[in-house]
């Protein structure tokens, strides 16, 4: 898991940071990212793509990301900024300010996924980057977990939508809930209209 760090510190570099989302496909709540760098060489047992860990496997783990990273900054874009920016946009946004938040400022940036922010560091788009880069996995599960944990907030302010056992996500139970109750602030409504013209149409 750290052939891409080694290969970019070969090349010169001095601070590789990793970067990846989460929140990208939700209905509901914001999208986050994380920017992590870890010391040269070090491995965390379990590090991997943040969706193939189990809930309590993530916990875990995100105390000791935090613990061990030279580095890390959580960061994210706002219900409204994906409103007003579209998904990519405002996911390139909180990656960014991810990177830019670092305290130990990074020199080159892996990116998970096939595209990459408008950064002032050279960075690389890594496809699955999650399970091929220990930087890029330990970012993952930053992002996932903050955002979860999020989530299990909003859960309390809105109790109808169920969001402590979906996230958001698009699951039938929540699609139901948007039926019954209409959607709430923290809603996506540009992911909703299919949703809410089956209810016009109903």
């Amino acid at each position: 898991m750290l052939e891409f760090e080694n290969k970019y510190k070969e090349e010169g570099y001095k601070a590789v940071c990793g970067v990846d989302e989460a929140g990208r496909g939700p209905l509901a709540g914001p999208v986050f990212a994380a920017a992590v760098i870890l010391p040269e060489g070090l491995v965390i047992e379990g590090v991997n793509d943040s969706k193939k860990l189990s809930e309590k496997k993530r916990e875990k783990l995100f105390d000791e990301i935090k613990e061990k990273a030279l580095a890390y900054c959580i960061a994210s874009a706002s219900v409204e900024e994906i409103e007003e920016l579209n998904i990519l946009q405002a996911d390139m946004l909180a990656m960014k300010r991810a990177v830019e938040g670092l305290s130990v400022k990074a020199d080159f940036a892996m990116i998970d996924g096939d595209k990459t922010p408008d950064l002032a560091i050279p960075a690389v788009s890594i496809v699955k980057g999650d399970s091929k880069s220990e930087s890029i996995a330990a970012a993952s599960i930053l992002a996932k977990v903050s955002r979860d944990r999020l989530m299990l907030e909003l859960a309390k302010k809105y109790p109808e939508y169920g969001f402590e056992k979906h996230k958001g996500y698009g699951t039938k139970v929540h699609r139901e809930a948007i039926l019954e109750y209409g959607p709430c602030e923290i809603h996506r409504m540009s992911f909703l209209k299919k949703i809410l013209a089956e209810k016009e149409n109903g």
